[in-house]
């Protein structure tokens, strides 16, 4: 099978994955197959639903068509032009994947397979449903994947390298147990937002998307805000309050009357709104309808103590501050070469 085949195949997927959006579900006859798999892919949301109350039908369709608009012939041609695929061993590289978001793992994936290996992939518990029900589409719609593709929830073996992710203390124990082969192991991160108090309504409403997508379980969330001296957080509390319904949703709610009830009882300050509390803290992960945020005197000043953390943060949220910084709004729709950790896992594969 050679790239162009595992494109192709890519992009069908991403076809099949165009029905399910936000705004409706919708078969499309054209889609390959779909008489065998549309109804058995919305029984598999319905499952993984059901199965982590996280999982929302809403967060698990804007993670379905955030996958639908990267998996084209042009992001995917754009992605894996600057490399080199003709230099390259095939072999099984392992994937324990995180469970946090929809789908969270597929990035790597997609990563293993385009680059010409086979993947041997431990799921969380959280999040089972999903992917295994499109490997089987891909196999269909590329038979040669057939053979290529494994799912486990056994000891790992037989594989030539590992890509892991998971927290702080699992990677310690993913970094001593897999110490003789090649290896991508990711920790926490969280991702930060500069402001300066100039921002538009539009810009801080956009935010809000950074802070409340997937209940902010994810790295790429926003967890915590750097702002100046004597901030005024009127505007923000005004552009995020369009999330308010999120309070009635009973796993935030718990954990919003949850996390109040310990900042009462501990006498720290804190501002808050009836659905998200913010703390100034110097941690960057802030629990569930919580956000942290601290004061800086120069931008300069921020800048270095932001270089020097760098291993903590995955992304930053700016308007003119650094030169890697993310546009408002935009955190969960990350692009095909945007790696996690800076790591480029496709090169990795590719040299390993």
């Amino acid at each position: 099978m050679d790239l162009q085949q595992r494109i192709n195949a890519f992009v069908k997927l991403g076809e099949f994955l165009s029905q399910f959006k936000q705004n409706s579900i919708t078969k499309n006859d054209s889609v390959k197959a779909n008489d065998l798999f549309f109804d058995g892919f919305k029984h598999q949301m319905k499952l993984a639903k059901e199965h982590n109350g996280w999982f929302t039908e809403k967060n698990i369709l804007f993670s379905l068509e955030s996958w639908s608009n990267a998996l084209n012939y042009n992001n995917i041609n754009k992605w894996l032009d600057k490399y080199n695929f003709n230099t390259k061993n095939s072999k099984v590289i392992a994937i324990i994947m995180a469970g946090n978001i929809p789908l969270v793992g597929f990035h790597d994936f997609l990563s293993v397979l385009i680059s010409g290996h086979s993947v041997l992939v431990k799921q969380s518990s959280n999040d089972k449903h999903l992917l295994p029900f499109l490997a089987k589409y891909l196999e269909l719609v590329e038979p040669d994947f057939k053979g290529k593709i494994k799912f486990t929830q056994e000891k790992l073996e037989g594989f030539d390298a590992v890509i892991a992710t998971g927290s702080d203390n699992t990677a310690r124990y993913f970094e001593y147990y897999f110490k003789d082969k090649p290896s991508i192991i990711r920790k926490n991160r969280n991702s930060v937002a500069v402001l300066t108090g100039n921002e538009t309504d539009e810009q801080l409403e956009a935010l809000s998307e950074d802070i409340f997508r997937y209940y902010g379980l994810g790295c790429r969330n926003v967890s915590k805000l750097f702002v100046p001296k004597d901030y005024n957080f009127d505007a923000f509390f005004n552009a995020v309050y369009k999330w308010h319904p999120i309070i009635n949703e009973a796993k935030y709610a718990n954990n919003y009357d949850y996390n109040k009830a310990v900042y009462l009882m501990s006498e720290f300050d804190m501002l808050e709104n009836g659905f998200l509390m913010i703390k100034q803290d110097e941690s960057y992960a802030s629990p569930i309808a919580t956000l942290f945020y601290d004061y800086y005197t120069t931008t300069e000043d921020l800048r270095k103590k932001l270089n020097s953390e760098a291993d903590k943060i995955q992304c930053i949220v700016a308007n003119g501050f650094t030169d890697n910084e993310i546009e408002f709004g935009e955190t969960q729709k990350p692009q095909l070469w945007d790696y996690a950790d800076n790591v480029d896992t496709v090169e990795f594969l590719l040299t390993t």
